[in-house]
């Protein structure tokens, strides 16, 4: 009794505040911490912008915060080729192969999620070491296929090797968001009489849908950024954003003014789109982490 009348409301008190100093200095520190991280990822994405509203004297010669913008290189940029030709064709590319890959992936990842073999685990093993293959290790064979066929320089070509590049991360992304899909809502379907392509659409889609639009957005992004096969497969036709940005590279150096405007004017439609769908994307990262 002795020891529970020492321990006055005063001291209760005084504990229960410095817990919540030390929750309040270690919530401060970790959006410091956050914030600081954040400042350094975005750092050279911030210096592009800003060279990109500079002249190519001051981009090389001042490399400081202050200075007079110009659209000058932006002007330059636009005179030389057409945004618009480029930027249509990566969204046609971009958007294609993801609608494709979304269409291969989704009854295959429910296939290996809820109708399960012994060689699931192998396939999804063997499809996600196709990833460390180097392209430049297929380039020849493709290259020489898409002749003869006649793919190279056209949208076409670039939307099935698009879909092939990121089919396994698709796969492996859908199946992951469709294992933590509880089957009891599947099997009640089942017993409701619901045919398999009604499971699919009526059940399985509508509770998936965050982790589905998350994997489509960074289906896009990943096609957006690919530059190898670009480059590599298309000329003028159908190139893409990326060989846009590789074409203000020349033997007589970087233009990094020019080159800057033209990277900007390049990630600027897929950072409005992360922008416009970072709460679904987060929503479909996060989703199944808590039951």
């Amino acid at each position: 009794m002795s020891l529970l009348r020492s321990t006055t409301p005063a001291q209760n008190v005084s504990g229960v505040g410095t817990a919540r100093g030390s929750a309040g200095m270690k919530t401060l520190v970790i959006t410091l911490v956050g914030w600081s991280v954040a400042l350094v990822i975005f750092f050279p994405i911030l210096w592009m912008i800003l060279t990109g509203f500079k002249t190519e004297s001051a981009a090389i010669a001042d490399p400081s915060f202050i200075f007079t913008p110009t659209l000058e290189s932006y002007e330059a940029v636009q005179a030389r080729s057409g945004y618009a030709r480029f930027a249509l064709n990566s969204v046609a590319v971009a958007f294609g192969s993801t609608f494709l890959a979304l269409l291969i992936a989704i009854p295959s990842a429910y296939a290996m999620a809820f109708l399960p073999t012994k060689r699931t685990k192998g396939t999804l093993l063997w499809m996600l070491s196709t990833k460390m293959l180097p392209p430049v290790g297929v380039l020849v064979p493709i290259y020489l296929i898409f002749r003869d066929v006649g793919l190279l320089d056209t949208r076409t070509g670039l939307i099935i090797i698009y879909t092939l590049m990121n089919l396994p991360i698709v796969v492996w992304m859908l199946y992951t968001f469709f294992k933590d899909m509880p089957k009891d809502i599947l099997e009640a379907g089942r017993m409701d009489g619901a045919s398999t392509l009604q499971e699919v659409f009526f059940l399985l889609l509508p509770l998936t849908l965050p982790g589905i639009a998350s994997t489509g957005l960074l289906s896009v992004i990943l096609s957006w950024n690919e530059a190898f096969w670009s480059l590599n497969l298309t000329s003028s036709k159908a190139a893409p954003l990326t060989a846009y940005i590789a074409s203000f590279s020349s033997p007589e150096g970087l233009f990094w003014a020019k080159l800057s405007a033209a990277s900007t004017m390049a990630i600027a439609p897929i950072l409005i789109l992360g922008w416009m769908t970072q709460k679904q994307m987060v929503r479909g990262l996060t989703f199944g982490a808590v039951k």
